[in-house]
C-alpha cells in the first residue's frame, strides 16, 4: 500500500497540523478518503493533508483524470468534518477557492479569478482545479477537498499535452516555484479561511468568493444541469442564491447547486 516518504507538521489550529507527503498516489482524494474512513480516524483525520508528486488515477470535475509532470503540480487533498452548515459542495468551493486564491496571489503577485465552479484562472488560463467530495451525512459527514494548482509546466508542456488554456505560476512570473514553499502557503491560506467558516465569518468568505467570480452587475448566461438556461443580470451572489434580473425587471433567485456554469453574455 501506498506510504509517505515522509510527514510535515504545521502550527496551523486545524488544516495541515500533520500532512503526509507521497511519491505518487492513485489520488489523493482518493487515499483521503481511504484514509478518513478507516477505524478510530475522525479525530486522527480531521485535518489532515495529503500531498503526492504525482499521481496516477488523479480525478477533475466530472471524472476527468488529471495528471501532470511529477512536481510540476501541487497535487494536495484536505480531510475535513464540517459543521453541518458548511457542509455545501458551493460553501467548501469557494472556501478553497478563495484561500488558493490568496496563496497565488502571495506567490506570484498575480489576481486569480474564480471560474465557475472550481477553477481559478490568471488572464483566462487555468491554473488550478478544485475537487470537493463528501460522503456520509447529518452530523458524521466526511468533505476531501483535492487542489490540483499548476506550478513549473511550461506553455510547450500545455501545448504538447493539448491544453492551451492552462497556465502554471511560473509561466505568469512566479519564476522558480518550491513545491514545499507553495504548499507550506497554500495550507496556511486554507486553515485561516476555513477558521473564518468556523468562526461565524461566513459572509466575509463569501464576499471574498463573489469578487473573484467577478460577474456582478454583469449580464450573464447561468448553465442548469439538463440543458436549462437562464439568462439577465447578476445582481447578486451568495451561497443561498443567486440573484438574476431579466429584462422586465423580474428577478430570478437561483439556488447554486442548480449551476452547473455561469459566464458573461
Amino acid at each position: 500500500m501506498f506510504t509517505p516518504r515522509e510527514t510535515w507538521y504545521f502550527d496551523t489550529e486545524r488544516v495541515g497540523r500533520r500532512v503526509l507527503v507521497f511519491d505518487e498516489l492513485d489520488s489523493t482524494n482518493t487515499h483521503a478518503a481511504r484514509l478518513a474512513n478507516e477505524d478510530d480516524a475522525e479525530a486522527e483525520t480531521d485535518g489532515l493533508v495529503l500531498i503526492a508528486d504525482q499521481q496516477t488515477a488523479g480525478r477533475g470535475q466530472h471524472g476527468r483524470v488529471w495528471q501532470s509532470r511529477p512536481g510540476s503540480s501541487l497535487l494536495m487533498s484536505v480531510v475535513l468534518r464540517p459543521p453541518p452548515e458548511l457542509c455545501r459542495p458551493v460553501v467548501l468551493t469557494a472556501w478553497a477557492a478563495v484561500a488558493v486564491a490568496d496563496a497565488v496571489l502571495a506567490l506570484t503577485g498575480a489576481q486569480a479569478r474564480i471560474k465557475w465552479p472550481n477553477d481559478l484562472l490568471i488572464r483566462g488560463k487555468k491554473v488550478c482545479g478544485i475537487l470537493i467530495e463528501q460522503s456520509g451525512r447529518g452530523d458524521a459527514v466526511t468533505a476531501v477537498a483535492g487542489v490540483g494548482l499548476n506550478l513549473t509546466q511550461t506553455a510547450d508542456e500545455f501545448a504538447a499535452a493539448n491544453l492551451p488554456d492552462a497556465t502554471s505560476l511560473s509561466t505568469v512570473g512566479g519564476g522558480l516555484i518550491d513545491p514545499r514553499t507553495a504548499a507550506g502557503i497554500v495550507i496556511r491560506k486554507l486553515d485561516a479561511e476555513y477558521a473564518r467558516l468556523l468562526n461565524g465569518e461566513r459572509v466575509a468568505v463569501e464576499a471574498d468568493w463573489k469578487w473573484r467570480v467577478g460577474l456582478l452587475g454583469r449580464q450573464v448566461l447561468i448553465e442548469h444541469p439538463g440543458g436549462a438556461v437562464t439568462t439577465g443580470r447578476l445582481r447578486d451572489m451568495a451561497f443561498d442564491g443567486l440573484e438574476v434580473e431579466n429584462s422586465d425587471g423580474f428577478v430570478h433567485v437561483v439556488a447554486p447547486e442548480s449551476v452547473a456554469h455561469i459566464r458573461a453574455q
